[in-house]
């Protein structure tokens, strides 16, 4: 082998980032990051406001599509994975959504007994400094920025009030001690710039000596010594090199292209490696199951007048904010036109919140416009209803033995009828909401689904043409409890049937949280940090 670290992490995204971070703190060991992607120094990237052109241009991102699926009309869902520098917390929406306790409640009632909310929490204040300072919920001395959206409209002050008045109950802070109800947004900037798994974590420290990072490298293997991982095989410029892992292989590589280089490496369900003539290494039938992520639907206004959105995209304008954002951290840009979550049930009957409502003062995919233009856009505003509990299971598969080839995702959206009860009850309760008095100054008309779809079949028929992810997908490499086939790793992280190999990253949990899943990546890969070196974890709150 070409050369020698103590661990070589595939992956710089959010868990890669936090695990080169942490584990080349000790100056005695030599760690290695590979990460297919490049780095992340497209201002549009460090910009608030650009995440709309990144996610719309699919930009720095891997251009997976999901298999078309009848409950979607056949389309071919876009499942945007960031292939750079930072991952998909370098091109993600910035929110910061830890989920809710009972969701790592239920993680230790299956069995994982130190990933409960009590054992979680320690490593959800170690990771942030919460620009309200620290207390029983959260951190005041962590890398990660994290602060309420600053963004300014009036609007957004109506569609909290609306909540209200429909009924539903404030929290004052989502991530503390309650989350269910309406309350302000909480996002990863700081100082006015994203505040990324990169720039929180991997930046910081890319003077050690100790500490080698290879972009645009493609990790096509793993080598194996018996049950032990002993090093990885990728490519570069187009040259192949291997490198050996002295102590731990540690793949960091996210949902999608974790359980693909498992199952390239020879980890996975035999029959399917078989099929592509992949020697099997570990027969784990598990591998690229139990593929779980949110499913979205929008609802579109029109606006009675326009707002600050429409004035500040006129290019002059925008021209000047992207560079105050940029260079000083102020200005329009250096935030995104929201402001407003909320957390809610579908039926009162439940326990725990259901739906996520995700507010966005600006018509979805607006560009900036020149002065002579009378009407260069019309102005609007979405409710984003995000299914938080989908029954629904999909999978990550094989497309063919070639590393470079994309795998195939298949989401299985709204294969059961309790998804589609679900999402009929939050397009009502999103609308009922709407329908309130603050709102009534705002609201021209409704754009999407349209004020005439009111019956279920037309209620599902705008969610068969309109449904998407909300990219949150996780689940394809589950840790579990030992008696259960389907787990992938245990408790600590590690691949079962071999030695020296962990995932790190969003495929090893188990269920979805009800939320956004950035932070929760950023805390497990906290914990396994501190089990990879050796160091006691973090004893639980309470």
């Amino acid at each position: 082998m070409n050369h020698s670290y103590d661990y070589v992490i595939v992956g710089a995204g959010s868990a890669g980032c936090v695990l080169a971070n942490r584990l080349s703190a000790d100056a005695s060991v030599r760690v290695l990051v590979l990460e297919a992607g490049g780095w992340d120094r497209d201002p549009l990237i460090h910009i608030p406001l650009g995440w709309g052109k990144i996610l719309q241009g699919r930009l720095h991102d891997w251009g997976y599509f999901c298999e078309p699926e009848d409950n979607v009309n056949g389309r071919k869902v876009e499942c945007a994975r960031g292939k750079i520098v930072g991952g998909s917390s370098s091109t993600n929406a910035m929110a910061y959504v830890r989920g809710n306790p009972a969701d790592y409640d239920g993680w230790a009632q299956s069995g994982l007994d130190g990933w409960s909310y009590a054992h979680a929490l320690p490593y959800f204040q170690k990771q942030e400094t919460w620009e309200g300072g620290g207390d029983d919920y959260r951190g005041d001395s962590g890398p990660l920025g994290t602060q309420f959206c600053r963004y300014r409209d009036p609007l957004v002050e109506a569609f909290a009030a609306a909540g209200q008045a429909a009924g539903f109950s404030w929290t004052e802070d989502y991530n503390g001690a309650q989350q269910a109800g309406f309350g302000r947004l909480q996002m990863t900037i700081r100082n006015g710039r994203r505040c990324s798994g990169a720039t929180a974590y991997l930046r910081p420290v890319l003077r050690r000596q100790n500490l080698t990072v290879e972009v645009e490298a493609l990790t096509t293997r793993v080598h194996f010594e018996g049950a032990a991982a002993t090093g990885v095989d990728y490519v570069k410029e187009g040259q192949s090199h291997t490198v050996r892992a002295e102590r731990e292989v540690i793949l960091a590589g996210g949902v999608i292209n974790t359980p693909q280089l498992l199952m390239l490496s020879g980890i996975g369900d035999a029959a399917e490696l078989k099929a592509h003539d992949i020697p099997v290494q570990t027969a784990l039938p598990g591998v690229g199951k139990n593929l779980r992520d949110h499913v979205s639907v929008i609802l579109m206004y029109q606006r009675r007048e326009p707002g600050p959105f429409h004035r500040n995209m006129r290019a002059d304008r925008i021209v000047r904010d992207l560079g105050r954002a940029y260079f000083f951290g102020t200005g329009f840009a250096s935030d995104v036109p929201g402001g407003v979550v909320a957390f809610l049930k579908s039926n009162p009957d439940l326990a725990l919140p259901d739906l996520q409502y995700l507010f966005t003062a600006a018509p979805l995919g607006a560009w900036p416009y020149f002065k002579p233009f009378k009407q260069p856009f019309t102005d609007g505003f979405a409710t984003r209803l995000v299914m938080l509990q989908p029954e629904s299971r999909g999978t990550v598969s094989l497309a063919s033995a070639d590393p470079a080839a994309h795998p195939r995702i298949w989401q299985n959206f709204l294969a059961h009828d309790t998804d589609w009860r679900t999402l009929r009850a939050g397009v009502r309760i999103a609308r009922d909401i709407a329908a309130q008095s603050p709102l009534a100054p705002f609201i021209a008309k409704e754009i999407l689904p349209g004020s005439d779809k009111v019956s279920d079949d037309a209620i599902d028929e705008t969610i068969r043409n309109t449904a998407i992810t909300v990219h949150h997908p996780l689940g394809t490499c589950r840790m579990g409890a030992e008696d259960d086939e389907m787990v992938v790793v245990d408790a600590e992280l590690r691949v079962r049937g071999t030695e020296r190999l962990r995932v790190v990253d969003a495929s090893v949990m188990p269920t979805l949280v009800r939320g956004n899943i950035n932070a929760a990546v950023v805390m497990i890969a906290e914990k396994a940090a501190d089990i990879i070196a050796g160091h006691d974890v973090l004893a639980p709150c309470g």
